[in-house]
């Protein structure tokens, strides 16, 4: 069996770091190839050594550019590497430009796709991450889903729920590895090591990206009027360059330089932060993944967006959505310092995504289907029989694998009466409403 990773982003490096570790455990036959969407050292052969992963095998250099040029560009080159490697199942993490690319491709290539962290669902269709993710669910064959909430988002939008997986998230197999490292090695960045991190109280990690609120005056105002007003907390701030220069060209920067509280500094490397962020006492961000990793480091987060597709961590209690909105800010972030009970209720939150064996779930199931053939993509031998969908309560004590077994169907949806759940081979069905497809 061979395996062919696509990477694009440095969070798609980071989560998918564990799965290439327990490849190579295995003695699986593999190769990564980076889109170098990051184009820069830190993003390519450094970041890979940092990270103690082998450097990609191929590297199709595409660089920053419009979504069109950069998913073209990326396509175009994972064609050639797919097409003279030839591997069984190509695997793509998360929602970026690179996933799309990889997904499309392989599946035109007839090639199995994997997509790890399947599932997430914003459904904000302005969100160029939820076109990606939604294409990647169509293109793929299995489906590597960090929880249960994932897996309904798929079977509620028709996909077979004998090909998803719920395994967690790797973001908690690749906290506790990469924190090791960062431990080991202590703060590089010169920025981090002259604050004096590890004598600091109170600390806030802040960072903002988005176009929804760095774009936005209004939104930005604020979010930095929220900060004037929260004194008592050493904010640190690592600076996008984008964010640095919408904030001057809003006459912005001087005055949230001059607050004495904030430190803004350049952006750091990611092992820094995530040491950075394992000594804050909140996260205030409106970062994607960053949402995950502060559960999985039992840090509150706050997060600065009116929706999310990690609403797990939400449910979980370890986050609180804020949107822009100052007094909503300050009031919780100010409860979290002030209020033992709350923050540790908030630090304390269970983590939906897992206890750290993602990746060894994902690599298992793979190798599963692997064996049985399931990877195989070929044109159907026989014609097409119809099928009934069906509702109906069931009233005998039966699993979902022995229902559909015994009645020739594939069941869709379960409701126990106020929720739908996830249809596991083994749940009791007994009471249960259910919708599933019958083989006439």
């Amino acid at each position: 069996m061979k395996i062919a990773t696509v990477l694009g982003t440095r969070p798609e490096i980071i989560k998918m770091a564990p799965i290439i570790d327990e490849i190579s455990k295995r003695d699986i036959d593999q190769i990564v190839l980076h889109t170098g969407q990051h184009y820069d050292k830190e993003m390519s052969d450094n970041f890979f050594k940092d990270l103690e992963i082998p450097v990609p095998d191929y590297n199709i250099h595409v660089g920053s550019g419009s979504h069109g040029k950069q998913t073209g560009l990326m396509m175009k080159g994972i064609e050639e590497v797919l097409v003279k490697e030839k591997p069984d199942i190509v695997l793509v993490q998360g929602d970026t430009n690179a996933v799309l690319a990889g997904a499309l491709v392989a599946s035109k290539l007839h090639i199995a796709v994997g997509h790890v962290e399947a599932g997430l669902r914003s459904f904000d269709m302005t969100m160029p991450e939820e076109l990606n993710r939604r294409v990647a669910d169509i293109s793929s064959t299995m489906y590597f889903v960090p929880t249960e909430h994932s897996a309904i988002n798929l079977i509620a939008e028709g996909f077979s729920h004998k090909n998803v997986f719920i395994t967690g998230n790797t973001v908690v197999d690749a906290c506790f590895r990469h924190l090791d490292i960062a431990k080991k090695r202590g703060f590089e960045e010169e920025s981090l090591a002259s604050l004096d991190i590890e004598n600091m109280d109170n600390i806030l990690t802040l960072t903002m990206h988005r176009a929804e609120n760095v774009d936005i005056k209004e939104r930005v105002t604020s979010i930095i009027d929220a900060l004037k007003q929260l004194s008592d907390m050493n904010i640190i701030f690592p600076i996008h360059p984008r964010t640095k220069n919408t904030l001057k060209n809003f006459g912005l920067f001087d005055e949230l330089d001059s607050l004495k509280h904030v430190h803004i500094i350049k952006p750091v490397g990611y092992l820094d932060f995530l040491l950075l962020t394992s000594k804050s006492k909140l996260i205030l961000t409106d970062s994607g993944g960053l949402q995950e990793e502060a559960i999985t480091l039992n840090v509150p987060v706050l997060t600065l967006r009116y929706n999310t597709e990690r609403p797990e961590t939400v449910a979980a209690g370890g986050n609180i959505l804020v949107g822009s909105n100052k007094d909503v800010i300050v009031e919780n972030a100010n409860k979290i310092l002030n209020d033992k009970k709350f923050f540790d209720k908030m630090s304390n939150a269970l983590n939906p995504y897992g206890v750290g064996n993602s990746a060894k779930l994902i690599v298992d199931a793979i190798e599963d289907y692997y064996g049985k053939g399931l990877l195989k993509i070929k044109a159907p031998e026989d014609i097409m029989s119809s099928f009934t969908r069906k509702m109906m309560h069931v009233k005998e004590n039966i699993t979902v694998f022995d229902f559909e077994n015994k009645e020739n169907a594939l069941i869709h949806m379960v409701f126990n009466g106020s929720e739908m759940i996830f249809p596991k081979d083994d749940l009791n069905l007994k009471e249960m409403m259910i919708v599933y497809d019958k083989q006439e």
